[in-house]
């Protein structure tokens, strides 16, 4: 199934991808976010904050914004 994701970490990326149907927030995370700690995100699908073990669903839109930004004041 298709969904639109924005990664806002370094140098970001927004664009459709395609994840399997049942696809986790967390396992889209863990994927696209390797070796990070998701408590340093604002997770959020369809512009609402969510929690790990909610299911994508078609044409959902999964942002991943870090809370901080490394180098920042």
């Amino acid at each position: 199934m298709k969904i639109y994701l924005i990664q806002n970490d370094g140098a970001g990326f927004s664009g459709e991808i395609d994840v399997p149907t049942g696809t986790t927030v967390r396992a889209l995370f863990e994927q696209r976010c390797s070796g990070k700690n998701s408590k340093s995100y604002v997770i959020r699908v369809n512009q609402k904050t969510c929690k790990g073990k909610d299911v994508l669903k078609e044409g959902d839109r999964v942002s991943f914004t870090p809370s901080k930004v490394e180098g920042g004041l």
